[in-house]
């Protein structure tokens, strides 16, 4: 919601639309990908281990420390988040943002020491609320764009002609395709964290081709209809959005708070706001969990030091726990500087880690695809196999490069801007600098398609010697709820 309003500012609604919807394509891809390998073989650490058996062993080293990373930065920035999201009721002018950061910050590290457990159900439940929000959202964008409103202001698609479908102003040159992809980093960030969905299910990997569909209605859904009535019930000029370039001190982070208080409804824009709050803080908390778990995991599978896999006696990764909270400490940048930059910052840098994430996985099924075809096991084997094949893959893997390329063209809007272009680019470096120390250190080598072990660890025979068997379903709710999970 909040990734959307600095979109919606900085490119107008037709270019969101457009960035939404290509990353929407590309996520289905890598999905699609991800789904066919877990249903193959639904081992854990499924993504590494994957990448580790099908491509190269230093792959899966460096896609394991790049989901940690990725998981260990977008905790600050949820915490930024939550800070933006209070200035709505309190002038940071008045309590500087770091008071509400120190807040959550420690809430979230006490939560993750004595409540593990009740982590995930917390998790499970805030999801579904999320989602009976969103719902709500959608049905009432659609009324008001209508004129259902106290105001009854008919709007329609009226901002898409005044201001305008395309913010071709001085931020993006004057340029429609500089405003399409301007969009392109927070339609990414907002995908961001798809691929847990693969581990939600891959041990059910009966339940793949409902969860596949689930996503496709996740995207069409909770994505692109919700972007559209976004850009139908406010103008990307509104100066109420925080991230407008005229805004107040106590503009809304969310521009859905801003479209519900122009449309003169009393009180629910203050309550949206407050669900708001509640979904940033209840992902901070799940992001500082996933951290240390994979940091523990990277511990345990001696690709981390084995300091980090030390336990307390409350059986918590104490150390793996606290290095990751150093980590999420770094929000307190707001502190010196204008918190929506910070915002910004962070975003760009989850971005690139989450771009290399999928690029790894779309790698890691082209190779399962090329060791299954050399070793001969048929499709009818699969118990669920991606739509578009390696073709699909390859496309994917070609357009996530490209984006990961070119998503910094903005840090040269009005002046070349160093902290943009390093936070957009730090994780190619990143990547290029642990695959090549992992892959001199062993001396590993690609993995060529016939020995590729497709076996080992299987719950079920090769095809050519019995009957597969049946796999035990998992929780629908809770698949259900992590498949939706925004």
């Amino acid at each position: 919601m909040i990734g959307s309003s600095s979109a919606l500012s900085e490119a107008g609604p037709a270019s969101i639309l457009i960035a939404y919807t290509a990353i929407g394509f590309i996520v289905y891809l890598v999905m699609c990908a991800l789904g066919e390998m877990c249903a193959w073989l639904p081992v854990s650490p499924t993504l590494t281990d994957h990448a580790v058996r099908f491509c190269h062993p230093a792959l899966g080293f460096t896609l394991g420390w790049m989901l940690w990373l990725k998981y260990a930065i977008v905790t600050p920035n949820q915490l930024t988040a939550g800070a933006l999201v209070m200035a709505y009721w309190v002038d940071p002018s008045a309590i500087n943002p770091a008071i509400w950061i120190v807040f959550f910050w420690a809430a979230i590290i006490l939560i993750n020491y004595y409540s593990l457990r009740f982590i995930a159900n917390f998790e499970c439940w805030v999801s579904l609320f999320k989602i009976i929000i969103l719902i709500g959202l959608i049905i009432l964008s659609l009324v008001l764009a209508l004129g259902g409103g106290p105001n009854h202001d008919r709007t329609g698609f009226r901002y898409w002609g005044e201001p305008g479908a395309f913010a071709t102003n001085s931020s993006t040159g004057g340029r429609i395709f500089l405003a399409i992809w301007s969009a392109m980093s927070s339609a990414t960030f907002s995908y961001m964290g798809t691929e847990v969905i693969g581990l939600t299910v891959s041990q059910g990997p009966n339940t793949l081709p409902r969860a596949i569909r689930l996503i496709f209605c996740r995207i069409m859904v909770f994505y692109i209809l919700t972007i559209t009535l976004l850009g139908m019930v406010i103008p990307y000029d509104s100066q109420e959005i925080a991230f407008a370039s005229r805004a107040s001190q106590t503009s809304a982070a969310s521009a859905f708070v801003v479209a519900i208080r122009i449309a003169g409804i009393q009180v629910l824009p203050d309550f949206l706001n407050a669900c708001i709050l509640c979904f940033v803080f209840s992902s901070a908390d799940y992001d500082l969990y996933m951290a240390t778990k994979l940091l523990y995991g990277l511990s345990k599978e001696k690709k981390a030091p084995l300091f980090f896999m030390a336990l307390d006696r409350r059986e918590v990764p104490i150390n793996a726990l606290g290095v990751c909270s150093l980590i999420a400490a770094t929000a307190f940048a707001n502190v010196s500087s204008d918190t929506k930059l910070v915002y910004t910052y962070f975003v760009n840098v989850v971005t690139i880690l989450g771009l290399l994430t999928w690029m790894s996985i779309l790698m890691t099924h082209i190779s399962f695809v090329r060791a299954r075809t050399v070793q001969k096991v048929p499709d009818e084997a699969l118990a669920y196999k991606a739509p578009f094949g390696s073709a699909g893959s390859h496309i994917a893997l070609a357009l996530c490069g490209f984006l990961s390329l070119t998503k910094g063209l903005d840090s040269f809007k009005g002046g070349f801007n160093w902290v943009a272009f390093t936070t957009s680019y730090i994780g190619i470096p990143l990547f290029s600098t642990l695959f090549l120390l992992h892959k001199t250190k062993t001396s590993c080598k690609s993995v060529p398609p016939e020995q590729a072990d497709l076996w080992t660890d299987k719950k079920q025979p090769p095809p050519d010697r019995e009957k597969p068997c049946s796999y035990p379903r998992s929780n629908r709710l809770r698949n259900a709820i992590a498949m939706l999970r925004l």
